[in-house]
């Protein structure tokens, strides 16, 4: 799933295998993954996507004043935290340690291999892909539809 701040961003499923790029959206104030070849589009993970980031993890402490901080590990599983309060930030890393890390907060930059998909979604990439492609989409909160390869219409006010 992509946070709510990246509503307005056109998003995708992620897929095993492919390699993602923490990334700072335009006109937007949340970070989020991106292909590195197609920056301007948010790779939308689903919880329990498996990351694995080519070296320790660096993320900025919630509050800016203090330096950058390394998790201790540069495995990761994606989660969403806060569901109770939608004015917060949901997507978040938890390592094996069990420290969690929102998305937001990872410096920029840093790649990450999709090593596993939650055991539902592989079902329907592995069938997506015999189906024939893939689409774009903004991202929003209809992500079963996207886990699915479904298209969304941007939605306007």
């Amino acid at each position: 799933m992509c946070d709510y701040s990246l509503h307005h961003v056109m998003s995708r499923p992620a897929r095993v295998g492919e390699t993602l790029v923490a990334t700072m959206f335009v006109n937007s104030i949340t970070r989020g993954f991106a292909a590195p070849d197609d920056p301007d589009v948010a790779v939308c993970l689903l919880p329990g996507t498996e990351l694995g980031f080519d070296k320790p993890v660096e993320f900025e402490p919630a509050f800016g004043a203090f330096a950058n901080r390394t998790a201790g590990s540069n495995l990761a599983r994606f989660r969403q935290i806060n569901m109770d309060n939608p004015y917060l930030h949901h997507d978040a890393l938890e390592f094996p340690d069990g420290q969690v890390v929102l998305v937001t907060h990872l410096c920029a930059g840093q790649r990450a291999t999709v090593l596993q998909l939650p055991a539902g979604a592989a079902i329907e990439e592995h069938r997506h892909a015999e189906a024939g492609g893939e689409t774009a989409a903004p991202a929003g909160p209809s992500a079963p539809a996207e886990a699915a390869g479904g298209q969304h219409e941007p939605q306007t006010a």
